[in-house]
């Protein structure tokens, strides 16, 4: 028998609408209560969205306030702040 290969989730960055694996992006989860913040394990409750692992799609998502947009939102600078740490590979809280 063929061995089976495992297939590897694709998601779509909702700024650069790449399809890439998704250990390759960061989620961002919106709760039922509107909290919207940076899940790093991607395994928290809510709706998700993916951003890529990139400083320069980060920039360019905040200049074209794509993650508000997508989760019809105001103004969430502290999300560029965590999301730039996660890609740094600091701890975020």
């Amino acid at each position: 028998m063929a061995k089976k290969t495992k297939k590897i989730p694709l998601r779509k960055c909702i700024v650069s609408h790449e399809m890439k694996p998704k250990q390759s992006l960061i989620r961002i989860v919106r709760t039922k209560e509107g909290e919207v913040f940076v899940d790093p394990s991607g395994k928290k409750n809510g709706r998700g969205a993916y951003v890529s692992n990139d400083l320069t799609i980060v920039d360019q998502a905040e200049k074209n306030k794509a993650i508000e947009s997508h989760f019809q939102l105001g103004e969430i600078e502290n999300l560029y702040n965590d999301l730039r740490k996660v890609i740094q590979g600091e701890n975020i809280e």
